[in-house]
């Protein structure tokens, strides 16, 4: 079997680049007076509370840590991975991004997605001007192997696995995620977003076997801070050292990285919200199986359920009327008819469900 090169997959012009070399990224140690990067050294009248207490780091009229490293050693602790083995974007989009911009060449290379699932894959690839070549998902929801092996050709560089899958809420086949990594030899990306909803366990601890595996997380779904963009890229030091080299210098504001270290200490907090949230999901299938306009409820290990409806585009007009806004799925493949629900709070589910009972 051939060998994973992680060198044959990256870009000349990347393997050439000079990374954009910042004031904070040269400067190493403890000091006082900050007179190197043409800040305002009167600071700004808009200061977070959180800034102010003793120790909580610099204010926001100083560039934040480039490399973000105290949310790393405190990602390190939770996740139980190495933090120079950790990359912190600009939300996971960030992540996807930057693995084009490295992998991927213009008019040349292409990727694989699997849909339905996460769009920014191939809006992404559009922008890059890279070939998504699209393999659907089988009719229950799990992934093609066959037919991915089968598209795949010298210049695939990316194949884009999201487990659990959004729009469809489950989990695919850990055997079937496992052959695909054995099997080709390019970057094989694992977006786990809604993985601490899930019973399948994570990737990470495959990460020392597999060469060309990069698994995401996020602190959007379960931390509850999709407002602070922060997304993570786990991979061999080698890769997130290409991550880097192509970031922009100051991709995580100073806000982002100081709320994301406070609510990393939440942990007991955090785990409790995922509990509530799955226990509200079960409740929310339960009741929602009860309506005959409702005509599959699909198994969901996410904080999402999808339902297949009899007209979803009345559905979703309805509640609108009624201030109650879903996720109208019907325009992806495999999911005519359906429409993607968050599990809310018990008030949020219990208006649904009131809006749902007059609904005819």
């Amino acid at each position: 079997m051939e060998k994973f090169n992680l060198d044959n997959l990256v870009r000349e012009n990347i393997k050439q680049l000079k990374p954009y070399s910042s004031a904070r990224s040269e400067y190493r140690g403890n000091a006082e007076v900050f007179m190197d990067a043409n800040e305002n050294s009167y600071g700004s009248p808009v200061v977070l509370p959180s800034y102010e207490r003793e120790g909580a780091g610099m204010g926001l009229h100083r560039y934040p840590d480039p490399l973000q490293w105290q949310l790393k050693l405190e990602l390190s602790k939770i996740k139980g991975f190495p933090s120079q083995n950790i990359f912190i974007g600009n939300g996971s989009d960030e992540v996807i991004d930057i693995a084009f911009r490295i992998f991927c060449e213009p008019g040349k290379d292409n990727v694989i997605i699997c849909p339905p699932t996460y769009g920014m894959y191939k809006v992404c690839a559009n922008i890059n001007a890279v070939e998504a070549r699209e393999v659907l998902l089988t009719k229950d929801f799990q992934l093609d192997v066959e037919g991915i092996l089968s598209v795949i050709d010298e210049h695939t560089k990316l194949l884009f696995i999201c487990s659990p899958n959004n729009p469809t809420g489950n989990n695919f086949n850990r055997m079937d995620i496992e052959l695909l990594l054995n099997n080709f030899h390019g970057i094989v990306m694992i977006d786990e977003a809604y993985i601490n909803f899930s019973r399948q366990k994570s990737f990470l601890q495959e990460l020392t076997e597999y060469e060309n595996l990069i698994v995401m997380h996020t602190l959007s779904k379960a931390w509850g801070l999709a407002g602070l963009r922060l997304g993570l890229g786990f991979a061999s030091e080698l890769i997130i050292d290409l991550f880097n080299k192509v970031k922009p210098p100051y991709n995580i504001n100073q806000s982002s990285q100081q709320l994301g270290l406070e609510a990393l200490g939440k942990l007991n907090e955090v785990n409790a919200n995922i509990k509530r949230t799955i226990e509200q999901r079960i409740l929310l299938e339960k009741e929602l199986k009860e309506f005959d306009f409702i005509k599959n409820i699909y198994p969901s290990d996410s904080n999402f359920i999808l339902a297949k409806v009899q007209n979803a585009d009345k559905l979703y007009q309805y509640l609108l009327l009624h201030r109650i806004i879903v996720r109208n799925r019907s325009n992806e493949p495999l999911c005519e008819n359906c429409i993607r629900i968050t599990v809310g709070t018990p008030l949020e589910n219990e208006t649904l469900l009131k809006a749902l009972k007059n609904y005819g």
